[in-house]
């Protein structure tokens, strides 16, 4: 009876909210709501007066574009805060983005997506950035965890489940089974790392000088780790390294594929990594159901196909990738008892009892 009552009084005075905290993106799903917030994990500051000026996609458009006393910047690298004070700054955004409609008496309640592996400092900064941002509770799941009760694989069920979680900073590769991570390898190798090759590569082989957003529309465009029958280019424009002036090329979707290779190779290898470590009966569940892919890095065109070429196994794109994270921190708020095994709990936290 008790317990009843205090459920009733916290869904009355308080939020429960979910935060896929990505290096690329941030998601914010809102109980009863959804997804209410997406957004680029961006914040422009002013280095003068030290204060935020646009946090998210207004950030964005600032990249590259800003004076010297304002820079954009990206509080988050490697899936890791690099910033913890521009890290809060956002946080508090977003948490207030999220409940402006539905401001309730007490702080959310929050559970927070993280990439695996990183250090107890690490996830500590994660919850500190919740707490000082108004959090009232906060839970942390790893996030290959989170994106597969995101697209309600059977995590907490003795079967085994392989899941490839490719981001803008990390790509997190798990094996899960009765509600926790059996085999997994975290890597800084995914969207940002591509961009930053194909950047590489046009400076190398073009001598020209592009910007990240410029090597991110063509990997989305025209990017393709397999060879097509209809080949694929784009006009792109930059600076002449040789001269320093404004100068236009065609890059074609082979260019991209050879920039990236490297990246994508190594990929390949670490997910080959993960299934060698995998007890045996785990490994007759995974050739049975397949690999399931998520985050941005889903959306690669051909990635699917080759990785399943390379490892003999069925992959299976999740649907909507890039939300399976968000979605998988509102299952878990749904029913913290429930999933209260697949989170990190810290010494000072207690256990969830609703």
């Amino acid at each position: 009876m008790f317990k009843e009552l205090r459920q009733k009084f916290y869904t009355m005075f308080s939020n429960d909210i979910g935060i896929d905290l990505g290096t690329a993106n941030t998601l914010v799903y809102l109980r009863g709501r959804g997804i209410v917030v997406n957004e680029p994990s961006v914040v422009a500051v002013n280095q003068k007066t030290g204060t935020v000026v646009a946090v998210g996609t207004q950030a964005k458009d600032m990249l590259g574009r800003t004076p010297q006393h304002i820079i954009a910047v990206k509080p988050l690298v490697d899936g890791v805060i690099s910033d913890f004070e521009v890290t809060e700054e956002m946080v508090t955004y977003l948490l207030n983005k999220a409940q402006r409609e539905n401001k309730k008496f007490l702080g959310p309640r929050v559970v927070i997506g993280i990439p695996s592996g990183i250090t107890n400092v690490e996830t500590r900064a994660v919850r500190d950035a919740a707490k000082n941002a108004g959090a009232r509770e906060v839970y942390i799941v790893e996030e290959p965890m989170a994106a597969a009760i995101g697209i309600r694989l059977p995590v907490l069920e003795p079967i085994g489940s392989m899941i490839m979680d490719i981001g803008g900073g990390t790509t997190d590769i798990a094996v899960i089974s009765l509600s926790g991570v059996v085999v997994s390898k975290n890597l800084k190798i995914a969207g940002d790392k591509l961009n930053s090759d194909i950047i590489s590569y046009i400076r190398s082989e073009f001598k020209i000088l592009i910007g990240e957003k410029t090597a991110e529309h063509i990997k989305m465009s025209i990017g393709q780790v397999l060879a097509s029958d209809t080949p694929q280019e784009s006009n792109i424009k930059g600076r002449d390294l040789v001269t320093g002036l404004p100068r236009e090329v065609v890059i074609t979707d082979a260019d991209i594929r050879e920039a990236t290779q490297q990246s994508i190779d190594t990929l390949l290898e670490a997910a080959k990594e993960v299934l060698e470590t995998t007890p045996p009966e785990i490994i007759a569940d995974v050739m049975q159901r397949g690999i399931y892919v998520t985050g941005g890095g889903a959306l690669i065109k051909g990635l699917s196909q080759l990785l399943a070429e390379y490892l003999k196994i069925p992959v299976h794109i999740a649907e909507d990738p890039l939300t399976a994270v968000a979605r998988g921190t509102g299952v878990i708020l749904e029913n913290l008892v429930k999933y209260s095994e697949v989170l990190i709990l810290n010494e000072d936290d207690l256990p969830p009892t609703r």
